[in-house]
């Protein structure tokens, strides 16, 4: 049972580990267009993907993850419209897509695949819903 006090799960943020956050910041900034909130020089830096959605950016260092290693991390931001002028747009800057749009079953979602300038897939998520 929830009582007023009670302690609950609200918000958060993913932490990307990098081995160059200069390339990073630019990257999720410059590149995707997404807002630096706060940037403490090389070993932190906030980028808000809007809605609540944060990304932690952190150096990578013998005690952390291996920056871009397949499978380990997966950033899903969600689009407000058609995916394929803001892949273009996105392509303009040098984005690199994996593959064609891939379709749900059911057909609600579109997504469409790439990578950051470590290797950690990124994914733009078009949704019906």
């Amino acid at each position: 049972m929830e009582t007023a006090t009670a302690s609950r799960i609200d918000g958060g943020v993913i932490t990307v580990f990098t081995a160059d956050m200069n390339r990073s910041v630019e990257f999720y900034t410059q590149t995707l267009g997404l807002n630096l909130v706060f940037r403490a020089g090389d070993h932190w830096a906030s980028i808000d993907a809007g809605k609540g959605f944060m990304l932690g950016l952190h150096p990578a260092g013998p005690h952390s993850p291996t920056p871009g290693v397949n499978g380990g991390l997966q950033i899903g931001l969600n689009v407000t419209g058609p995916l394929e002028p803001l892949m273009e747009t996105l392509g303009a800057r040098g984005v690199k897509f994996n593959g064609e749009i891939v379709n749900d079953e059911q057909g609600g979602i579109r997504l469409a695949f790439f990578n950051d300038p470590d290797g950690n897939e990124v994914y733009l998520c078009e949704s019906k819903w």
